[in-house]
């Protein structure tokens, strides 16, 4: 039993559990600044996408491992430029995840924050949801709704992100 004053949500030792704050509160500044939006209902799977990209986006950049309500106002053109649509987003996360994995194993340590990451990009990766085909859409001419026009399957990834890209410019 731990004696008040020593409870931890490190890991350090002593087979405590680790409570995964910096993702917990990744996802939860993405799910703020998707609502915000208004962009999608919470409950869909675009949302979620939104969320997860997000949520990657905002815990990855986050390089000195804390993640503050104080600075969230400050990060956001740092989140801005990250999901811009010229940039290499998913080769940074890969990258991001790879470094972090190589740090925890390096340190002998469990990392659950770093376990939901790689779970919200596996699940960004392999999910593919139905999307309007904005490259069959000759002269860029308006769908006058979602559902005329040519569908295509999409990753995840590439639906949530430009959607946590514009819940960030509506913040």
């Amino acid at each position: 039993m731990l004696h008040r004053g020593q409870e931890s949500t490190d890991g350090a030792g002593g087979g405590e559990l680790t409570v995964p704050m910096a993702w917990l509160y990744a996802e939860y500044i993405a799910d703020e600044l998707l609502r915000t939006g208004d962009l999608m209902p919470p409950t869909s799977f675009e949302f979620r996408a939104g969320r997860d990209a997000l949520a990657l986006t905002i815990f990855l950049s986050d390089t000195d491992g804390e993640l503050s309500g104080i600075r969230v106002v400050s990060q956001l053109e740092t989140w801005l430029s990250l999901t811009a649509y010229d940039q290499p987003w998913q080769e940074w996360v890969r990258e991001r995840l790879t470094e972090l994995a190589a740090d925890a194993a390096a340190a002998g340590r469990h990392a659950p924050d770093l376990v939901l990451a790689e779970a919200a990009w596996r699940w960004l990766q392999e999910t593919e949801l139905l999307a309007p085909d904005l490259d069959a859409v000759p002269g860029g001419a308006p769908v006058i709704s979602e559902d005329e026009g040519p569908k295509v399957w999409t990753p995840a990834w590439q639906l949530g992100l430009p959607l946590g890209h514009l819940a960030i410019h509506l913040f």
